[in-house]
C-alpha cells in the first residue's frame, strides 16, 4: 500500500547554502524522498569562491534542488555560481527554492535615475542554465510585490507559495476562547492576503499625513475587545507594527499578536520586541515568523514573543511539484 502511496512521486537531491544547512534538514525529514547533499564552500585567499559539488557524476539523471539564501549582497555570487552549474551536470530536473526574495520591496522607479533592483535579481534569476528537463522550477514565498511575477524570463518557472498556511494552523491551536481578528497595516497587504483569510473578520490599517509625521489610523473594522493578529509580509524595523499595536490597543484590542513570513530585521531590530526590551509592554502576544530568513532564527533563537513556524513541510511538498 505505501507503495502506491509514492507513485508518481520522485526522489530530490537536495543541496543547500550553508545559511540553510538547518532549514534543508528539516525539508529532509519530512520526506524520505528527499536526500541532502553537500557542497565545499571554499574560498581563495583573495575572498573569491573555491567552490565544489560533491558526487557531481552520481546526480546525472536526477531532480536535483538547492536552498537558497540571500541574505546579503555577499553571499548571492557564490550561490549563484552553484545555481548555474548545477542544471548543466545532466540533471533530470532543477528546482531553485528561494524561500525570501529580497530585493522585492525595490521593484518601484519614481524618479528617473531610480534602479529597480528587483528587476535586476529576475533577470539573473531568469538566466539560470535550462536543465535536461526543461525550465528552472523557482519557489518563491510571498513575494513583496505581486506584479514581479511578470519580471521573469522563460527560462525559469516561478512557482509563488504562500506561509499563510501556517499562521492559520497555529490560530486553530489557540483557545476558543478568543475572538480573533486579523489585521493589515495597509491596503498593500489588505490585497495581498485578505482572501487567504477571509474566515477571520478584518481590520485594515491605513497611514495618513499629519503635517511631517505619517500616523497609522483604523481604516475599517472593529478590534475591540478580541485578539488580533497584525498580518504582513514581510518586517524590516518593525516601526510600522509597532505603531498598528498602539492604535488597535487604544481601540480596545485585547491582545495584539503579529505574524510576517519574512522576518528581514536589519541590524537586530528584532531586539525592539524581545520581552528583555520592553517587548511585553507593548503588547505583543505573540510573534510568529518563518524560517525563511535562517540568519534571523538564528539571532533570535526561542525569545518571547517570537515563535518560528516553519516553512520544511511546505518547502518538501513543492519539491514534488
Amino acid at each position: 500500500m505505501e507503495k502506491k502511496e509514492e507513485t508518481g512521486k520522485k526522489q530530490v537531491l537536495l543541496f543547500h547554502c550553508v545559511e540553510s544547512e538547518e532549514l534543508a534538514r528539516k525539508v529532509a525529514a519530512h520526506s524520505g524522498l528527499i536526500q541532502l547533499q553537500s557542497i565545499k564552500w571554499r574560498s581563495f585567499d583573495d575572498g573569491f569562491p573555491n567552490l565544489f559539488i560533491n558526487n557531481a557524476q552520481e546526480i546525472r539523471g536526477q531532480h536535483v534542488a538547492f536552498l537558497a539564501s540571500f541574505s546579503s549582497p555577499s553571499v548571492i555570487f557564490e550561490q549563484l555560481s552553484v545555481i548555474y552549474a548545477l542544471p548543466r551536470l545532466f540533471v533530470a530536473s532543477f528546482t531553485l527554492v528561494l524561500a525570501y526574495f529580497p530585493t522585492g520591496s525595490f521593484e518601484r522607479m519614481e524618479e528617473e535615475g531610480d534602479v529597480a533592483t528587483a528587476f535586476t535579481m529576475a533577470r539573473i534569476l531568469s538566466n539560470i542554465p535550462i536543465s535536461r528537463g526543461g525550465p528552472t522550477s523557482l519557489v518563491i514565498y510571498d513575494i513583496h510585490a505581486l506584479q514581479e511575477r511578470f519580471y521573469f524570463g522563460d527560462h525559469v518557472l516561478p512557482l509563488f507559495e504562500t506561509g499563510i498556511p501556517l499562521l492559520k494552523r497555529r490560530l486553530c491551536e489557540l483557545p476558543e476562547s478568543e475572538k480573533i481578528v486579523v489585521a493589515f497595516p495597509d491596503d498593500g497587504a489588505w490585497k495581498r492576503f485578505h482572501k487567504l483569510l477571509d474566515n477571520f473578520p478584518a481590520v485594515v490599517c491605513t497611514k495618513v499625513r499629519e503635517g511631517d509625521k505619517r500616523i497609522v489610523r483604523i481604516k475599517e473594522g472593529n478590534p475591540s475587545g478580541c485578539h488580533v493578529v497584525i498580518v504582513d509580509d514581510l518586517v524590516q524595523s518593525g516601526g510600522t507594527l509597532i505603531e498598528c499595536q498602539k492604535v488597535l490597543a487604544a481601540h480596545g484590542a485585547a491582545k495584539v499578536s503579529a505574524y510576517v513570513t519574512h522576518a528581514v530585521f536589519p541590524k537586530r531590530s528584532w531586539e525592539r520586541f524581545t520581552c528583555n526590551n520592553g517587548g511585553s509592554d507593548k503588547g505583543f502576544a505573540y510573534f510568529w515568523i518563518t524560517d525563511s530568513c535562517p540568519h534571523t532564527v538564528k539571532a533570535i533563537g526561542n525569545q518571547a514573543p517570537f515563535e518560528v513556524l516553519s516553512l520544511a513541510g511546505s518547502i518538501a511538498d513543492a519539491l514534488q511539484i
